[in-house]
């Protein structure tokens, strides 16, 4: 469905009179993944990590910096507004925040009927019937048709904005944050909504999240980024159970576990530092200023994006829960982790 390769997007930053260029915040640095037809790819990361800025690429919101978008073969990176339009049928977004991203001026027939008009669709029962039929298809009544947006909760806007993006019958639909602004009772509504209509319609999501235990409910694959890069990607099953990428490792041991027996013995790996400035990263590895298996050749050589087991792609040199692997430096090395705390909150 989607072939991405070095995709990259820096936002110059300007000063003086002439807003001359002095540098660039380098928000996404050269990612390259697939997305297969059916499936459910997350992006996952810490805030600032480019997740989003990722997400608005994919649908063209935003221009790349550098690199390639594929959608089902065809090249739709640098298309102007008016090649990409016809595109936009196949290619939808559900914005992270349902308040901000519907018009508080227009009714809930005219947002869900907008795509309609813009494209020049006529439906077979008119335009207000399948504004009807979408409400109901999200859990709505078709009776909300004439009432404004502050009339409706978080998770009934949200929903507004789901029958919105279906309204073309796309085939790849970009979920950003779909979930994190509605109540945790809220949450598993939407999220159980999403999975029945790809069943039902034969969608395909990018969902952008950093809420872990969601993602392994509802993806298929996941992604992680950090700091514009892509340390981590595999299937979900795999990367939970034997995380590699250290940051990976570190993200796995904030997840909350109900279960007092499985959560009792769990390190729980709190990472020394903050993240870098994107404006000036780290050199080779974006990881090394906080990684505590970090050695000199993580701050001179970027360690590519390899395959160290099927299907399971990690950027480290010294990666975790690694038996084998292409690098004679690969097995895992001893190494003192900063900040592992025991469940009772000791230093262990």
């Amino acid at each position: 469905m989607l072939e991405v390769r070095e995709l990259t997007k820096h936002f110059p930053i300007r000063k003086g009179l002439l807003q001359r260029q002095v540098g660039a915040v380098q928000a996404v640095d050269g990612l390259n993944f697939d997305v297969r037809t059916g499936e459910t790819l997350a992006l996952v990361g810490e805030s600032g990590c480019g997740k989003t800025t990722t997400g608005r690429m994919l649908t063209r919101l935003i221009e790349p910096t550098a690199g390639s978008i594929l959608l089902e073969g065809r090249d739709i990176t640098h298309l102007s507004a008016a090649k990409m339009r016809p595109l936009r049928r196949d290619v939808q977004m559900i914005f992270q925040d349902p308040f901000s991203s519907l018009n508080p001026r227009h009714t809930v027939g005219t947002i869900v009927g907008a795509p309609f008009r813009l494209q020049g669709i006529e439906t077979p029962n008119g335009v207000k019937r399948a504004v009807q039929d979408l409400l109901e298809l999200v859990g709505l009544s078709p009776e909300h048709y004439n009432r404004y947006p502050h009339e409706f909760s978080g998770g009934q806007r949200q929903r507004i904005g789901i029958a919105r993006s279906l309204a073309l019958k796309p085939k790849l639909i970009v979920a950003d944050e779909p979930v994190s602004a509605l109540d945790v009772s809220i949450q598993a509504q939407v999220v159980n909504l999403l999975e029945d209509l790809q069943d039902e319609l034969g969608l395909t999501y990018v969902v952008i999240a950093h809420d872990l235990s969601v993602v392994r409910h509802m993806s298929d694959r996941v992604a992680v980024m950090y700091l514009g890069k892509m340390v981590e990607i595999a299937s979900r099953d795999s990367l939970y159970a034997t995380p590699m990428h250290p940051y990976t490792t570190a993200l796995m041991s904030a997840v909350p576990i109900p279960d007092t027996r499985r959560r009792q013995h769990r390190e729980r790996i709190r990472l020394q530092g903050d993240v870098p400035s994107p404006i000036n990263p780290p050199p080779a590895c974006r990881f090394n200023t906080r990684c505590w298996k970090a050695q000199d050749i993580c701050r001179t050589i970027e360690p590519p994006l390899a395959e160290l087991a099927t299907g399971h792609h990690v950027a480290c040199h010294f990666p975790e829960n690694l038996t084998q692997g292409p690098f004679p430096q690969a097995a895992p090395t001893e190494a003192v982790r900063p900040g592992v705390l025991s469940d009772e909150g000791g230093q262990s």
